[in-house]
């Protein structure tokens, strides 16, 4: 194969590595940009929940940091957290059906009892 032909081939292959993701970051909006295209009952509800999903975010970012404290894979360490929330409300669930039932009795007995 001829020099020429590299230096072509070299040149349309850069030209596309470079000149492609180039192209596409010219070519994509920003967010501001984005954000400005929505209707403004868009815009007011993505403002309204701004706070929420960024709160949110900032709750599974500080999750993953502790997962990955743990010397098990982070979906391990995951699954693990999950089944002990699961059981902490089963728990919790449990407490409360138990106190309702107390309660209930307490009003039983006291509405036989005062008659």
């Amino acid at each position: 194969m001829s020099k020429v032909l590299w230096a072509k081939m070299l040149a349309a292959g850069a030209l596309m590595c470079i000149g492609g993701p180039a192209l596409i970051y010219y070519v994509s909006p920003t967010e501001e940009e984005l954000f400005k295209r929505y209707n403004p009952d868009l815009q007011r509800r993505s403002l309204e929940n701004r706070q929420g999903r960024q709160q949110d975010f900032d709750n599974f970012v500080g999750k993953l940091k502790e997962y990955s404290k743990s010397d098990k894979p982070i979906w391990e360490a995951a699954a693990i957290d999950e089944a002990n929330q699961k059981a902490t409300y089963a728990e919790e669930q449990r407490r409360i059906a138990e106190d309702i039932q107390k309660r209930r009795d307490e009003i039983k007995r006291h509405s036989i009892s005062g008659k």
